[in-house]
């Protein structure tokens, strides 16, 4: 009988589609900023692991300066994929594929830098947060410290109030949209600046669960009926320079349950909690945006009642 993760991880990011991983092959804003980060942060001589290789590009990003190279990878059709294309390129030898589990496989030997990119908009579907904390604590056990390097390094979330055009040819229908970040959104508003909600570094221990309020100055009069996330993957620190190479994912625009009018100047309360690896259904649930005058009436409410009960 499968177990809880084995069970979920069907549905959430373990069995990716092969032609998924030959569209992000074509992504060159991905491409070009893990190979800028790669090539920072492998030095000539290292030992790296890729957990979570996919097709190999990573591994073989690593391989243009690294010693040696540990490609893992769950799904045996990615296996062969990886195998067949390393084969055609030059310094292919030097990456070793390892059809296995990141959430079980440790390196024969300490490495230097670890890749995985099991990385979805908002830390979503797929695992990144759990295989990177469970390799540190396996690694540590088996070899000690000091951790190696993480690509990426770190992650910057933000939500942002939108109100989204759902009509499609007179047909409204509210749907999950993602949107490619270098283009102009003619059908989203934008009723209020992005607001970061949550900062991962991998060089310290992250906690998976989610949880964020804020208030939004808003400053177009609209209807908010949906909520833009925002997903900056720092995948290295530049020290020398003072910069950071990124990668910005597409934009994940989720439809609100309760829409909400507003006015230039209004004050928006918005609240959200999730796990990181959950799906997207589960962010949903728990999206709520309101005047603030309201919840601070409903706080006053409560307080009452408390004060009341006491």
């Amino acid at each position: 009988m499968l177990t809880e993760r084995e069970l979920e991880s069907c549905y959430l990011g373990q069995f990716i589609p092969v032609h998924y991983h030959h569209n992000m092959l074509m992504d060159n804003r991905r491409m070009s900023g893990f190979k800028a980060a790669i090539t920072h942060l492998v030095a000539p001589g290292a030992k790296v692991l890729e957990l979570g290789g996919g097709t190999g590009v990573l591994s073989w990003f690593a391989a243009a300066q690294a010693e040696k190279v540990w490609c893992v990878e769950y799904n045996p059709d990615l296996v062969a994929e990886a195998k067949r294309f390393l084969a055609q390129n030059v310094n292919g030898e030097r990456v070793e594929v390892i059809q296995g589990d990141a959430f079980e496989y440790l390196p024969p030997e300490p490495v230097d830098v670890v890749i995985c990119e099991m990385i979805h908009v908002a830390m979503l579907r797929e695992k990144q947060v759990q295989v990177i904390e469970s390799f540190k604590q396996r690694y540590l056990e088996k070899f000690g410290g000091p951790l190696p390097l993480f690509i990426p390094e770190a992650m910057i979330m933000a939500v942002q109030p939108l109100q989204q055009d759902y009509c499609f040819e007179g047909y409204n229908a509210p749907i999950v949209q993602f949107q490619e970040p270098t283009f102009i959104q003619t059908g989203s508003v934008e009723l209020a600046q992005p607001s970061v909600y949550s900062m991962l570094d991998f060089t310290q221990a992250v906690n998976p669960q989610i949880a964020w309020e804020g208030v939004f100055a808003i400053e177009h009069a609209g209807t908010v009926n949906a909520l833009r996330f925002v997903t900056k993957n720092i995948l290295a620190v530049n020290m020398q320079q003072s910069t950071t190479i990124d990668w910005l994912n597409h934009y994940l625009v989720l439809p609100l349950a309760e829409p909400v009018s507003v006015q230039a100047g209004d004050q928006l309360h918005v609240s959200l909690a999730y796990k990181a690896g959950g799906s997207i259904p589960s962010l949903q649930a728990t999206m709520r945006a309101q005047h603030l005058h309201v919840v601070e009436a409903e706080w006053a409410l409560q307080s009452k009642h408390l004060a009341v009960y006491a």
